[in-house]
């Protein structure tokens, strides 16, 4: 059996190496689509992830007995993060792993996941989950278990023999995201979701637009707004700044496609939104990771003029629980509709993705708008004390009133 060697990252090279390793170890998959370097880096420089403010990160390859990379991972911690999880039922101090990939060797594996453990043990902490970002939750988390097609923008793609790797571990299902898919052609929308949205669409004091380039300060206040009331109240979903929300729209506005990015308003305030935007891996795909020189030619030319974008992908979907149930998320796919049907409307299905198994209102609503499971991946927990019970993410209920409407 061969002997492998544990290397912490810690210069340029390294890093290149870390980073290039998965589209080595993919070169034969026509499915795999390599995220851009600098958007993975990203997450690993300390001028631009604010969670290293009370948090660190640390990075391992491994390498076989003649220097060639069989696997990496990342471990991480967040205090902020980790307090919630302390204060649940059964809860734990908990760091977690991530950007984990790995030839099919459990031995590999094990080192690398023997590696993130005593990295986090060493700290205090007494579990892990994995494979997840260090960051926000819509990038790069969760091993795919069902699905293996073509993997949209900031949702994780990996061989399915992974799943037996963290399990084979000890790794244990916390909960599960899952990816629903809808057809945009005419002709595939519900006409159920007419009835429904009729309630809305009757109801003067309610309107829908789509989102304006030109105000886009304005729509970010908007979407603050129905995002902390429709979000922030979710165990581990931090509420977001106007200055988070600002960021995030201008940094999107060079491919907002305003005919994805849809508004609810109720006597002029917002109460609901349907974001999407243009599958950035349709325009990434082949780049190698890089988007800059005649790259970023090749990524204007695929986003601004040709149809190589015929999939839009979710973004966040909420509406504000005051205004749930009252035929608002039929309105806003409506709302979608009314776009689609228009003859330059370039998009032909929509995937929507990072639904949590333990958001049951959300499931409903997805469902209502005629989506289905299309992919699911699942985040796991590896509990350090073997002995102590495994406890699942807690579910989010509605209350009795909406469940029987």
């Amino acid at each position: 059996m061969s002997d492998y060697i544990l290397h912490e990252v810690s210069n340029r090279k390294e890093i290149e190496q870390w980073l290039a390793f998965p589209s080595k170890l993919y070169k034969n998959d026509k499915h795999y689509v390599r995220p851009l370097d600098r958007e993975v880096e990203a997450v690993f420089d300390k001028s631009q992830n604010k969670l290293f403010r009370h948090g660190d990160a640390i990075r391992y390859y491994l390498t076989d007995e003649s220097g060639k990379i069989v696997g990496r991972i990342a471990v991480f911690y967040d205090e902020k993060t980790s307090k919630v999880y302390e204060n649940e039922e059964n809860g734990q101090k908990t760091g977690s792993c991530g950007f984990f990939d790995c030839i099919n060797d459990q031995k590999v594996a094990d080192t690398l996941f023997d590696a993130a453990k005593k990295w986090l043990e060493e700290r205090g902490f007494e579990a892990m989950d994995g494979p997840v970002n260090f960051g926000d939750r819509d990038y790069f988390w969760g091993c795919l278990a069902e699905g293996f097609t073509d993997p949209v923008y900031n949702m994780p793609y990996n061989y399915p023999y992974y799943n037996q790797l963290f399990e084979n571990y000890g790794f244990r299902d916390y909960f599960k995201q899952l990816t629903f898919r809808r057809s945009l052609t005419p002709g595939g929308f519900d006409p159920v979701l007419h009835e429904k949205a009729k309630r809305v669409y009757d109801n003067p004091d309610y309107s829908f637009e789509i989102l304006d380039k030109r105000k886009i300060d304005h729509y970010a206040d908007d979407f603050l707004t129905i995002y902390n009331k429709a979000w922030g109240s979710i165990p581990g979903t931090a509420k977001m700044t106007r200055q988070h929300a600002l960021t995030l729209l201008r940094s999107l506005k060079p491919i907002i496609d305003p005919r994805l990015m849809h508004f609810a308003y109720y006597k002029g305030e917002p109460v609901g939104f349907f974001l999407m935007m243009i599958d950035l891996n349709q325009v990434y795909k082949g780049l190698n990771g890089n988007d800059k020189g005649f790259n970023a030619l090749r990524v204007f030319w695929r986003v601004k003029i040709s149809r190589i974008c015929d999939r839009a992908i979710s973004l966040v979907f909420g509406i504000v629980p005051e205004h749930r149930k009252k035929g608002l998320e039929s309105g806003l796919v409506c709302s979608l509709e009314a776009q689609a049907i228009k003859k330059k409307f370039k998009y032909k299905e929509l995937q929507i993705n990072w639904i949590g198994d333990f958001n049951p209102p959300m499931l409903k609503i997805v469902e209502k708008v005629g989506a289905h499971i299309y992919k699911t991946h699942i985040t796991y927990r590896y509990l350090f004390d073997r002995n102590k019970p495994f406890t699942r993410a807690k579910l989010q209920q509605n209350n009795k009133k909406e469940d029987e409407e």
